[in-house]
């Protein structure tokens, strides 16, 4: 799937970054009502894979000291491009999402995830996770977009709620709703996509 993900970069073939911002009212939502129970200043929050950097500059302007992460060259040299015309104070680094301690430092009070998690392995996911509690605080929050499972070449395989606690022992789901599609693709619809907040445990 990496090699796919830096040859659609390369050829600015990247469908899922348009998505992206058809939900972005209801993750506005979902980060308001986060932020209405924590006091400013917020801290430190993590895009794990954060393509060209929407998100994370986003995060920024929210006033978040935000952090983008991807294992893809050329979208970590376009959210950095990205961020210098937006005028966004953010910092983006080259590194796999499976092992965040090795490239983003440790301290997050917020992870974001738009849609990551949800195309690795089994194996991966293990890595994935070890990462995100090392470089979580403790109670840090987890903010996770994921399509229901399936297979549905060539999107991503999807991970079902008992997939995402199951491989996140350190974390504990406290809620889930399910995505607005308005504006999706048709295949993007049938995906079933919903957001999972996930709470480290202390």
């Amino acid at each position: 799937m990496s090699l796919g993900y830096r040859i659609a970069y390369r050829l600015g073939l990247t469908p899922w970054e348009t998505a992206g911002e058809a939900f972005g009212p209801q993750l506005a939502a979902l980060l308001d009502g986060y932020e209405a129970d924590i006091p400013a200043p917020f801290g430190e929050a993590l895009d794990v894979g954060c393509g060209t950097g929407a998100h994370t500059i986003g995060l920024a302007r929210r006033g978040w000291q935000a952090t983008g992460v991807d294992a893809v060259p050329a979208a970590v040299e376009q959210a950095r491009a990205r961020a210098v015309a937006a005028g966004a104070d953010v910092q983006f680094v080259h590194g796999a999402a499976t092992r965040l301690e090795a490239s983003v430092g440790m301290g997050y009070r917020l992870l974001l995830d738009v849609g990551c998690f949800h195309g690795f392995r089994s194996e991966q996911r293990v890595g994935y996770a070890q990462g995100a509690t090392a470089v979580a605080l403790p109670e840090a929050t987890l903010l996770m977009f994921a399509f229901g499972p399936g297979r549905r070449r060539p999107l991503p395989r999807g991970a079902s709620r008992e997939e995402i606690v199951g491989a996140l022992p350190g974390w504990e789901l406290v809620d889930d709703e399910a995505a607005d599609t308005t504006g999706m693709p048709g295949p993007l619809k049938g995906s079933r996509p919903r957001w999972y907040r996930l709470v480290r445990r202390a």
